[in-house]
């Protein structure tokens, strides 16, 4: 038996698993192995420090599966930004097949690639941006809850109310994205009206991952209060791993009449959290993780991750939820 739903037939893959887009993480090693595990890889584009680095490492995920993955561009403010356009074009070029698309303003993009017949599933944390994606030309949403690692949005709605909502507001299929991690979670989201399950935090945790496994073994060990949201006052929330320097960051944002970005920018830097997964340190700069981290307790292979995913998630609806469906005697 498979999960068979409008996510596995539209992108061509067997369970409805899709590995979220991770600064840093999505790279080849783990997409590939996400991708031959049955589920959809993502490449994260701005991993790579240009866009030719981005070719080389599509051509370097391609020698490692021959199933489908796909790259996740991620548009963020910035006073210089990245060139997205470039990025854009090595992504038609390459000819992949979906793309993940996060962030401000994605219009542009998103009508480049459809002109090149690929695939878009677009990230948002609330119904209206998830019908301005839709009215865009999306061909599919992940609605991120508030439990999500990253950037919740500032609605502080979570993944239970959402889901629910797009059910009833958008035309277009969406997967769940936030807070899962294990097979009843796929199950709910399915109950809920999604199509798949978006899952990053959970993959950082898989042998893998191209992580220091001191930051694997510190999410083991974590519970579900062991994440911190900073950058509230700043309007721009993020939710990280709990460590010393996001205790820090929020200190200084409390007090009295706030923060300004230059106080703390020092503290958040990138190259500051790419160190974290490189040298595995979790205390040397932020890094991102979802509240999810509570139910991870263990290390394992992608494919026995997904496998074991899709085996609980078609016990809990074989087994559990038809089981409560009973025909009712006649009085």
């Amino acid at each position: 038996m498979v999960l068979q739903t409008k996510l596995t037939k539209l992108v061509g893959i067997k369970h409805p698993i899709v590995q979220g887009g991770m600064q840093w993480v999505g790279t080849a090693e783990l997409a590939s192995a996400v991708s031959n595990a049955g589920g959809l890889g993502i490449l994260t584009a701005l991993t790579q420090p240009t866009p030719e680095h981005l070719r080389s490492e599509i051509r370097r995920c391609r020698t490692m599966t021959d199933k489908p993955f796909g790259v996740n561009l991620t548009l963020l403010p910035a006073m210089t930004p990245p060139p997205y356009a470039e990025y854009g074009d090595v992504i038609v070029q390459e000819g992949i097949k979906v793309v993940e698309t996060a962030g401000n303003n994605p219009g542009e993009h998103i009508r480049k690639f459809k002109e090149a017949g690929i695939f878009v599933i677009h990230k948002c944390t609330s119904i209206r941006h998830a019908l301005t994606a839709q009215r865009l030309g999306a061909d599919m949403l992940s609605i991120d809850g508030f439990e999500c690692a990253g950037h919740p949005g500032e609605d502080d709605v979570t993944g239970l109310i959402l889901l629910p909502l797009a059910a009833k507001a958008l035309k277009i299929p969406y997967i769940a994205s936030g807070g899962f991690g294990d097979g009843t979670g796929l199950a709910a989201a399915l109950a809920l009206g999604a199509e798949g399950v978006n899952m990053g935090t959970r993959f950082l945790c898989t042998q893998e991952a191209p992580i220091h496994n001191n930051i694997k073994e510190s999410m083991v060990k974590a519970s579900e209060r062991d994440t911190s949201l900073i950058f509230r006052t700043l309007h721009n929330s993020a939710r990280v791993f709990r460590n010393k320097v996001a205790k820090e960051v929020i200190e200084i944002e409390r007090k009295p009449g706030g923060a300004e970005f230059a106080e703390v920018a020092p503290l958040v830097s990138g190259a500051r959290g790419k160190l974290v997964y490189e040298n595995g340190d979790p205390d040397h700069g932020i890094w991102t993780a979802g509240q999810i981290v509570g139910l991870i307790n263990d290390i394992p292979t992608c494919e026995v991750l997904v496998k074991r995913i899709v085996q609980e998630a078609e016990d809990t609806i074989r087994g559990r939820l038809e089981g409560m469906v009973v025909i009712e005697s006649k009085l």
